[in-house]
């Protein structure tokens, strides 16, 4: 008998790649997303964005703000479709929502997320980023250390 191993890998839905340039990310965590089945038809065709989101905690529960995920394309009755930039509830542990709620409100952080994708077992997840703003300072030192990372391995490759 052969078995069906789940596949190791994420199948990535949208990543917010401009996240890590303009945050120090802290710490992250993995959140579950409650979604309508067009959202998931849609998010399967990878057309969404959640470069301009962020994820807030209103009144004990955590959501997504500002994603984007269009209309599936094969969703003709208005009944089957949904609102493109809604909120969308986020799953967590009471624990973890708790030291979110904390971090955000004490230290000034903010939650942004990271990647949008379907585990193993196919559901959606979003990795919430605990994240510090960066100032331009910050911003090209990092990218000079980048820089010269590139340059050092192109040196020592060439040698």
């Amino acid at each position: 008998m052969s078995q069906n191993k789940p596949k190791l890998d994420h199948k990535l839905a949208a990543e917010n790649r401009k996240a890590r340039h303009q945050y120090f990310i802290e710490d992250s965590l993995e959140a579950g997303i409650m979604l309508q089945g067009s959202e998931v038809k849609s998010l399967r065709e990878g057309k969404a964005n959640i470069a301009e989101s962020y994820a807030s905690v209103e009144d004990g529960e955590l959501w997504l703000i500002n994603s984007y995920i269009p209309e599936f394309s094969q969703a003709k009755a208005a009944a089957f479709s949904h609102d493109a930039r809604r909120r969308r509830k986020l799953l967590v542990h009471r624990r973890e929502l708790a030291r979110l709620h904390q971090a955000v409100g004490r230290e000034g952080m903010t939650m942004v997320p990271l990647k949008l994708y379907f585990d193993a077992r196919g559901r959606a997840k979003l990795e919430i980023g605990l994240a510090k703003g960066k100032k331009l300072s910050d911003k090209r030192d990092t990218e000079k250390k980048r820089d010269w990372e590139r340059e050092k391995s192109r040196l020592l490759r060439d040698r």
